[in-house]
């Protein structure tokens, strides 16, 4: 597998490190802290801080993962790319399939977020209430979702630099408000506002609204808080200099964001009961109102309605490079590795992105964000995987950089996520089955006879 091509197709390296980390910033900061806190806190209550800290130490394995293969080797697929080298075809379709579902439905999971705090503006302005959720929580459609994606996907085709200085704006935006929360939601902490700090638990809880509660379960469904530093490994064939930009960008935002959810999950469930924002489609503003601050919510929730969107842009990005990495190599159709005139995979992000605006557009935040998660997990196990076979392989390879204590962070990233991923819904696992099955069946009558690998195509 060719994965510095000299081609008329290839895309141009117009990305730095400051690009990179604000890209990593913007993806991992937006619905997991800005909604998601809400869903975690239904699930694990006050616990929800441990949740965040398990999600995060296995973010943190799956990351300096990346980091060493990335700089390694420095092509647009991200993890499929290094199952294709390390574990074989049949793996990375499979790896493949799954970054399809975790960046088409984080996509979608973000897009329905980012509705939440824009429809009571929306509809304070007259726009029918029907027309911002979806039809499985008593709307038509969720309208809102879907022009989000249109108009990034439309940003994304102008090409890659210039999404990138818009991201770079709106994610400076972002940490100012999420500053201005915890400067706010702080003063207000009460250590009584912790206790019962464990409600449901450490494991597994069935809930009489069918609803697994505990610290694990609520960890498996806020990781999705975490990701998005993976979506830096798929800029690699845009980066100037790989070799340094993309540890900077995939170290560096996971260090910042650690340090930025920490704050705020610490002040949100410490100025109020966690019951009163449990499972809110905008917790953060509903907390502030809470404390009767309802000018400052109104900020809050006009700064996510204009800064979520780097979440959708930077996951939206990330799957068009996997498609047009997957497109290389045969899997996809080879009309989609076109790329136009500014540099991007246009035909590449119109597929993707009607693909994602259907999902935003009829499925609730919940279902999708647990189903991303699975695919993300499958991901970041076999990013661990190909550390621990690659530094068997090919031990004397050049590593721009090198994991240190590889075999506890490539073993914490296969064991955490695989322990994070039997966390996840029964349904969430059937789903999850059923689209694997389905990705195997496709492989085996449309992938796998026309993969370069099998034709013998450059």
């Amino acid at each position: 597998m060719d994965t510095d091509r000299a081609s008329p197709d290839r895309l141009p390296r117009t990305l730095s490190w400051p690009h990179l980390l604000a890209l990593g910033v913007g993806a991992i900061v937006g619905t997991g802290i800005l909604t998601l806190i809400g869903v975690g806190a239904e699930r694990a209550g006050p616990a929800v801080l441990l949740s965040f800290l398990v999600a995060g130490a296995i973010s943190i394995c799956a990351a300096l993962g990346y980091a060493e293969l990335s700089t390694m080797i420095p092509a647009a697929g991200s993890a499929y790319t290094y199952s294709y080298i390390a574990l074989g075809e049949i793996v990375a379709w499979i790896v493949g399939w799954s970054l399809v579902l975790e960046y088409s439905l984080a996509v979608g999971t973000v897009a329905v977020g980012w509705s939440g705090y824009a429809a009571p503006l929306l509809i304070s302005l007259g726009f029918p209430a029907a027309l911002t959720r979806s039809a499985a929580i008593g709307g038509i459609v969720n309208l809102p979702a879907i022009l989000i994606i249109v108009a990034v996907a439309a940003l994304l085709m102008r090409g890659a630099r210039e999404s990138a200085r818009v991201n770079t704006v709106l994610v400076i935006v972002k940490i100012a408000t999420l500053a201005l929360f915890v400067a706010v939601a702080l003063p207000a902490f009460e250590a009584a506002h912790l206790e019962p700090f464990m409600p449901f638990g450490f494991g597994k809880t069935a809930g009489s609204d069918g609803i697994e509660r505990g610290v694990m379960p609520a960890a498996a469904i806020i990781f999705f808080a975490y990701y998005g530093f993976d979506a830096i490994s798929t800029a690699a064939e845009e980066s100037v200099k790989p070799s340094r930009d993309l540890v900077i960008g995939i170290v560096g935002s996971l260090a910042i964001c650690t340090l930025i959810y920490f704050s705020i999950t610490v002040a949100a469930i410490g100025a109020v009961p966690f019951r009163s924002f449990a499972d809110s489609p905008e917790p953060l503003a509903l907390i502030l109102r809470e404390l009767r601050q309802p000018g400052i919510a109104r900020i809050v929730a006009i700064a996510a309605v204009i800064t979520l969107p780097t979440v959708i842009l930077a996951f939206l990005y990330g799957q068009t490079r996997v498609f047009l990495s997957m497109a290389r190599d045969g899997f996809l159709p080879s009309g989609l590795t076109r790329v136009s005139a500014r540099g991007t995979p246009a035909r590449v992000i119109i597929v993707t992105a009607t693909l994602v605006a259907v999902l935003a557009g009829i499925f609730p935040i919940a279902e999708i964000a647990a189903l991303a998660n699975a695919g993300t997990l499958i991901a970041f196990a076999a990013v661990g995987l190909c550390l621990l076979v690659l530094r068997r392989k090919v031990p004397d390879a050049h590593r721009p950089f090198r994991t240190p204590a590889v075999w506890v962070v490539g073993l914490g990233a296969i064991l955490g996520c695989a322990y994070l991923f039997s966390s996840l819904p029964p349904r969430t696992l059937l789903s999850c089955l059923s689209w694997n099955v389905a990705g195997l069946f496709v492989y085996f009558a449309y992938g796998r006879v026309r993969s370069t690998l099998h034709t013998g195509a450059p």
